[in-house]
């Protein structure tokens, strides 16, 4: 199990540039769209997954495990190659993905691998759910928490402030969401398309702690995450200021890569920009 209380070393930044070197691979190879996207949340999920989560990949189903939500379902390329690395199932799976008939679908389907806890990518519905999840732990006294990382363009969706309130109302404190800010939807700036600004006033209105953080420094990210409850007795927001494209120059904060296919060379541009083999 990893725990916040880990150091933070140089193997985070290797595992964050290996994740997106095999998620860009992955978009190549499936064709598949939203690379950006994936690329943006790359670091929350290596933090959350190799220094906060208490987890057991040999035992995917255990009651006591802390749960992962990516409500952020057309990200999933990023969720499993995150999840191969942390050894719940065979990095050769990836190969696979989106491939007609193959477990792992463009977007997480119900049970389509050890360790997704949800079918996700209809947004707005992965917080919700994450509620249920902290209230059953309540009801049950389990002593797990539970973590929803969420895109910007989700917090326009009604659903996302309704369980807001209930949570703040049930005072959930073992209930964290991760806003994946990286400051573009669809078709525009998310600033544009909704009244955004400020998450952190809006998110502490509606009776959570929240704060905001560099959302590619890991040390800041696993602090952040793994002070989760804290001492306000009130869930936890966390707004991760993030860069579509992360890590790959010409796609950084380019909306084009919402939708482009990386060609041959621009994967192997990839490549040498990470400085991987």
């Amino acid at each position: 199990m990893s725990t916040a209380a880990e150091p933070i070393t140089q193997d985070l930044d290797l595992l964050s540039r290996q994740i997106r070197l095999r998620i860009v691979r992955m978009s190549h190879a499936a064709k598949t769209p939203h690379l950006g996207s994936g690329l943006s949340c790359v670091d929350i999920l290596v933090a959350a997954y190799f220094r906060v989560l208490k987890i057991d990949p040999t035992k995917p189903g255990d009651f006591l495990r802390d749960r992962f939500i990516l409500s952020k379902g057309h990200a999933a390329a990023a969720l499993y190659a995150t999840l191969a690395k942390k050894g719940f199932f065979s990095e050769a799976l990836l190969d696979s993905f989106a491939q007609p008939g193959a477990p792992l679908a463009e977007q997480p389907a119900p049970n389509c691998a050890p360790g997704v806890e949800l079918a996700t990518g209809s947004l707005g519905h992965g917080l919700p759910v994450g509620v249920g999840m902290a209230m059953a732990a309540r009801i049950q006294s389990r002593d797990y928490r539970v973590f929803v990382t969420m895109s910007d363009g989700e917090c326009n969706e009604g659903t996302v402030w309704e369980a807001a309130m209930f949570a703040a109302g049930q005072r959930l404190e073992k209930l964290c969401v991760v806003i994946d800010y990286n400051k573009w939807q669809a078709t525009g700036r998310s600033d544009e398309v909704m009244g955004l600004p400020s998450l952190v006033d809006k998110w502490s209105a509606f009776g959570w702690n929240a704060c905001e953080v560099d959302g590619h420094d890991l040390n800041a990210l696993v602090e952040a995450i793994g002070n989760t409850p804290d001492d306000s007795g009130q869930p936890r927001a966390i707004i991760a200021h993030t860069v579509k494209g992360k890590g790959i120059s010409f796609m950084e904060d380019d909306n084009n890569w919402h939708y482009r296919i990386p060609t041959v060379e621009e994967v192997e541009l990839a490549r040498k920009e990470l400085g991987l083999a």
